[in-house]
């Protein structure tokens, strides 16, 4: 099984990333504290040690985040966020039409919330300077990100982006070295997210409706993803699937939202008639709590790269991870994991739809290999089985 760390990086060559320019460290009067990222789920949660950091750094410290729709869901969860304000910002993509209006709207509340500073969270291909521009208009008197050019008056913190030309870091450590830049660390780089006993217990009802039960061992498997480069064939999740029913006995819980579910029904179709028993359709059936509850009791998640594979590192559940070559960032983190890929030239191409028509990153991984892989963490992490019966030999594998 090949390893991400092994594949050459996007841009030039495989030199580290070069230090931040020093910078002086906030001292205690820096309270207030706007953290901006507004692109997706996955995003905020990796960058939860960043926040830790900032927060640990300084007693008393208040963070507040401005977050997309993803974003500001996840806020209750986050334990180092005290609220967020929702912003849709026109630098985002996919957004919807919208007018100047609300963005002064924002400017001016940002004003009136008088924050002692701003950081500025984002992927290397992401320009930081319309948020930044913003914070500067709000009068947020420290603003920090990392940048390519000369910011100007627009950052008075600021760190050079390499990335990718002279290689790239995991999003999570990303996000650290820019909060470090200001003196802010953390022993602690574990990802977080809060579970609350209101949502195990939404989970275990929602679980009983489908008379599943939720004391029994079960597998989660998620075959959907915002962009189609990322989405493994639903035929061979089906396929792996039947394989795990087969070798473990075990429930395998099929999760999406309401656009993904002829994804979660082509996969069940592919698993055959008798590992389909086991298979449980749950399309759009939790709201995010609940979906974090079910992430937090799998034995396994089995997930393309995106919002579970990210969550379950959060809460520290083994995941296998479908990994699309289109961005070398973005993998498990600091939890029990397996990352299948085949390696392509076309590496790296941080497209939403496979430019070169093959998708051979993703179908080049038997579904075999994405069995093994769930059984291997299963095994190491002591939950082979847990006294499920296996499944009758007479189980077939259909590849669809």
């Amino acid at each position: 099984m090949k390893s991400l760390a092994l594949l050459p990086p996007p841009g030039a060559a495989h030199a580290p990333v070069a230090a931040s320019r020093a910078l002086a460290p906030w001292g205690d009067d820096v309270k207030r504290i706007l953290c901006v990222r507004t692109d997706n789920l996955g995003d905020v949660l990796m960058t939860t040690p960043a926040f830790h950091a900032l927060r640990d750094a300084c007693p008393g410290r208040h963070l507040t985040m401005l977050a997309s729709t993803a974003g500001a869901t996840l806020a209750p969860f986050l334990p180092d966020i005290d609220d967020v304000i929702h912003y849709e910002a026109p630098w985002s993509r996919s957004r919807p039409p919208r007018s100047h209006p609300a963005d002064l709207a924002i400017r001016a509340l940002l004003e009136e919330r008088r924050f002692d500073a701003a950081v500025i969270f984002t992927v290397y291909s992401q320009n930081p300077l319309p948020a930044a521009t913003l914070c500067y208009l709000a009068g947020i008197p420290h603003r920090l990100a990392r940048c390519r050019e000369n910011p100007y008056a627009l950052l008075d913190d600021w760190v050079r982006e390499t990335e990718p030309e002279q290689g790239t870091q995991h999003e999570v450590e990303r996000q650290l070295t820019l909060v470090r830049a200001v003196g802010a660390s953390t022993n602690d780089t574990r990802m977080r997210m809060r579970m609350r006993e209101l949502d195990r217990k939404t989970l275990a009802a929602t679980l009983a409706r489908r008379h599943i039960d939720a004391e029994i061992p079960f597998i989660v498997i998620h075959p959907g993803a915002s962009a189609e480069s990322r989405r493994y064939p639903a035929e061979r999740f089906g396929a792996a699937a039947a394989q795990l029913v087969l070798a473990t006995g075990m429930n395998v819980l099929i999760t999406g939202n309401q656009s993904e579910a002829p994804l979660i029904r082509a996969a069940i179709d592919a698993a055959g008639p008798s590992a389909r028993p086991f298979m449980h359709d749950l399309t759009d059936a939790f709201d995010l709590g609940a979906f974090a509850a079910l992430i937090e009791r799998a034995t396994v998640v089995v997930s393309n790269n995106s919002g579970p594979v990210h969550i379950a590192c959060a809460l520290g559940t083994p995941v296998v991870d479908l990994y699309a070559l289109t961005n070398p960032q973005h993998g498990p983190w600091q939890t029990p994991h397996r990352v299948l890929f085949n390696d392509v030239e076309c590496r790296w191409c941080y497209r939403s739809v496979c430019p070169q028509g093959h998708h051979a990153c993703l179908r080049g991984i038997p579904p075999a290999d994405v069995a093994k892989a769930a059984l291997d963490l299963l095994d190491e992490t002591g939950e082979p089985a847990s006294g499920a019966q296996p499944a009758s030999n007479a189980i077939a594998t259909h590849t669809g």
